[in-house]
């Protein structure tokens, strides 16, 4: 009788965890609140800058890059929904590409080939030359993105600019099932 029971608990929370999974970061679930979830992350080594507006600052190492810069971003009710990380400025073409297609190739590693890939620079012609390029990332005229579905969730890695001085790669951990919880209590609203 004691192994029937048993059987059963496992089954059951084998099928809760198939149907609630969330995607990890760091290893950690992105799940529970924000606090609860900084404190994960701050046991794994990241340093936290402060939390404000349902949103945690974290600096620290993450895929052999120094000093990253991690965002982590919760909904209304604290509940955490996606994690940014903000890799190091570069100032060339070449090391922010090279820091593109290493990850690229890393996640494919991990996650299998992208379910959506965009690389491209917009505007007359390919550019010539480094700096065109960065000219190009500067402003807005290069697309360079790739989404990899997960289990639990999708992960986005980007390059990206802030005004015409910093250029740098991010990813985002995009949480399903706190999205979906997320959406579901936005419609009960309705």
């Amino acid at each position: 009788m004691k192994k029937l029971v048993l059987a059963i608990l496992l089954l059951a929370g084998l099928t809760t965890n198939a149907q609630t999974g969330h995607l990890t970061f760091k290893g950690v679930p992105i799940d529970g609140t924000i606090n609860e979830f900084v404190g994960k992350l701050k046991q794994k080594g990241l340093r936290h800058m402060g939390t404000e507006n349902g949103s945690a600052i974290l600096i620290g190492d993450f895929a052999s890059y120094k000093e990253c810069t991690i965002a982590v971003a919760s909904y209304d009710n604290g509940i955490v929904s996606k994690v940014v990380v903000a890799f190091p400025d570069k100032d060339t073409w070449s090391k922010l590409y090279n820091n593109y297609a290493t990850l690229k190739e890393m996640l494919t590693e991990k996650y299998g080939e992208p379910a959506l890939v965009e690389e491209r620079f917009d505007g007359y012609g390919e550019p010539d030359d480094d700096e065109d390029r960065m000219y190009r990332v500067k402003f807005d005229r290069c697309k360079y993105l790739c989404d990899f579905a997960a289990d639990g969730g999708i992960i986005e890695l980007r390059i990206e600019h802030t005004g015409v001085s910093s250029c740098y790669i991010i990813l985002i951990y995009q949480d399903t099932a706190n999205t979906e919880k997320a959406r579901s209590s936005a419609i009960d609203d309705l």
